[in-house]
């Protein structure tokens, strides 16, 4: 199975420190700043769960997402990723750990606006290649399992696949018992 269109969530500390609405000046900016890199901001503010302020660029989407009304930054990958299974896991996980550290740091936002690594989501975007299933999950658990270890060091994880509804995505969640900051999870995924 060849891993492609990931996708990543990372929950925020407090989900409503910040107003949602106040993404989109960010990402705004984000825009201006970026030299054709992003492309757009969607609003979705107005539902309820919903997939919140969205930052369209060519290779990825950023979200600041509140499906399930639990709010994160949702990085998508779109763009055809080359190298391994777990280098292509690695490379997206580390690039929503690098947006979550970018709006942390954002003037506006700063000390308002926590990430928390002790939960992360990781889903796969293309039922065609990646059902839901069980041997699917089994397939990809060498690497998932290894990715954690290097994001998590020496701290304890779970891995827990939603089982429920065989319609849905592909997903995985790694979970810790602590709290890690994205500085601490990205410094984790380049030592290794």
């Amino acid at each position: 199975m060849e891993l492609q269109k990931i996708t990543v969530k990372v929950f925020a500390e407090e989900p409503n420190a910040v107003p949602l609405t106040d993404f989109i000046d960010i990402f705004h900016q984000w825009i201006q700043a970026s030299d054709g890199v992003y492309h757009d901001v969607a609003d979705y503010s107005h539902m309820q769960s919903g997939p919140g302020i969205v930052l369209v660029a060519g290779d990825a989407h950023i979200n600041i997402d509140d499906t399930d009304a639990r709010r994160g930054l949702l990085y998508s990958q779109k763009s055809k990723l080359s190298g391994s299974n777990l280098e292509r896991l690695s490379t997206v996980v580390q690039s929503a750990l690098e947006n979550c550290r970018r709006l942390e740091e954002e003037p506006a936002l700063r000390g308002k606006l926590r990430f928390s690594g002790h939960r992360v989501e990781i889903s796969v975007n293309d039922r065609l290649v990646a059902l839901n299933t069980g041997e699917a999950f089994d397939e990809i658990r060498p690497e998932i399992d290894f990715l954690a270890r290097r994001l998590y060091s020496s701290t304890n994880f779970t891995l827990l696949r939603n089982q429920q509804d065989p319609r849905q995505r592909l997903n995985v969640t790694l979970s810790t018992p602590l709290a890690l900051a994205t500085r601490t999870l990205l410094h984790n995924l380049q030592t290794i």
